[in-house]
């Protein structure tokens, strides 16, 4: 392949589940940069549910297909990883024997079907690496153990087969060295591409309200509690009149169908309710983007509460809208945030959180400047204008077989 032929690939994007977060997020926007850059794009997934997704999955700028939606996301509530592993192979079995061979094929989240992907000889396969599921997993158990053994396997097997692995910070990177260290051993090193996000998007924010969000999906390893409790804090540790102006809202994907979600939910709000600020706290469950941009114009501050969170693209959203962001002193957010410049990094510990937020309550301007500075930090690094030059670089390398650092 020649400069002029790589200048408009045909790609392929296998994604499991297109709803809506951080790797969703990343998926539509590495598939609207490509497909800007005069490339064809084509989405499949195993499923796709057009009242709850990003809206660009949905306005015709690239194909989107479904294969395999029939097939079940668990087993009474158990064997998540096999369903999804079947779910991942019946999509590439079906681009592999209903599509011709494509330029680029880029895969994320579940590394199985890659082998698959390689039988098309013509093809160059990407791995986004969000982080190693094998991490993500609970190995509680010796049953558990046993279980999960040849999944990870499988998972350092097939994702060393990837002709170009990337990641999403070097916390990641450091972590993929660290966790499969016979592809260390063998000297693959992932290259890392930060997220980004589209700074256009966000209008100048008006007069903030005294009011703190929290941005994410309903899942415990959120460790959204700890918003709830630092805000509890923070309320009863106040004196003065506008203490009455305060308050939380609590926003983030939620999917009915996963049982994780509807306990978490009824879980915080109990804990609402026990911390004495159920009042004061609003849940908003799977809101639109325009809503989303809404509630970060109208906040004081961003609470990001997950801790070694392997990056986390709500401390840049927020940012881009001119919002600083209070978030736990580990993984991504260490590497997206300045601290003191555009929010704080702290323990995730209530008193840490709750001492931070005090600095917006007792001067609103601070959110004003610190928000400024977070802007215009976003623009710089993680712009999607940024991302795409980026990806599209790796793209175009892979694709004629060259490495780039």
């Amino acid at each position: 392949m020649d400069k002029k032929d790589a200048s408009k690939l045909n790609i392929a994007i296998i994604h499991p589940d297109l709803g809506i977060g951080g790797a969703e997020r990343l998926i539509v926007d590495a598939a609207v940069e490509l497909s800007s850059n005069s490339h064809n794009v084509h989405i499949f997934t195993s499923h796709h549910d057009k009242m709850r997704c990003f809206e660009e999955t949905v306005s015709g700028i690239f194909p989107v297909t479904v294969y395999g939606a029939f097939l079940p996301r668990h087993i009474f509530y158990r064997l998540h990883a096999v369903c999804a592993y079947l779910r991942c192979i019946f999509v590439a079995l079906c681009v592999l024997f209903l599509y011709p061979s494509f330029d680029i094929i880029l895969v994320d989240q579940v590394s199985i079907v890659i082998p698959l992907m390689k039988l098309k000889k013509l093809s160059k396969v990407i791995f986004y690496c969000h982080f190693p599921d094998l991490l993500l997993a609970q190995h509680t158990t010796i049953l558990r153990r046993i279980y999960r053994k040849p999944i990870d396997f499988l998972e350092e097997m097939t994702t060393g087969m990837a002709d170009l692995i990337l990641v999403n910070s070097k916390f990641t990177a450091s972590t993929f060295a660290k966790t499969f260290k016979q592809l260390n051993s063998r000297g693959v090193r992932p290259a890392v591409l930060y997220p980004a996000v589209n700074v256009d998007q966000f209008d100048k924010p008006s007069a903030s309200k005294l009011t703190f969000l929290s941005i994410n999906r309903f899942e415990r390893k959120k460790n959204i509690e700890l918003a709830i409790s630092a805000f509890a804090m923070l309320y009863n540790s106040l004196q003065h009149d506008n203490r009455e102006e305060l308050s939380l809202v609590i926003a983030g994907g939620f999917d009915k169908r996963l049982r994780e979600n509807v306990e978490y939910l009824e879980e915080l709000k109990t804990l609402a309710e026990q911390e004495g600020i159920s009042d004061r706290a609003q849940f908003i469950m799977s809101c639109s983007t325009p809503e989303r941009n809404t509630l970060l114009s109208q906040c004081l501050c961003v609470l990001y509460t997950p801790k070694d969170e392997h990056f986390g693209i709500v401390p840049i959203e927020a940012m881009a809208a001119h919002k600083p962001v209070i978030a736990c002193n580990s993984g991504g957010p260490v590497e997206s945030i300045k601290n003191g410049v555009t929010g704080y990094l702290c323990e995730p510990t209530p008193r840490d959180f709750s001492v931070a937020m005090s600095n917006f309550v007792c001067d609103p301007l601070l959110s004003t400047t610190m928000g400024e500075e977070a802007r215009q930090h976003v623009v710089e690094t993680f712009s999607t204008k940024t991302f795409g030059q980026r990806l599209n670089a790796y793209v175009v390398d892979t694709a004629l077989h060259r490495k780039i650092e």
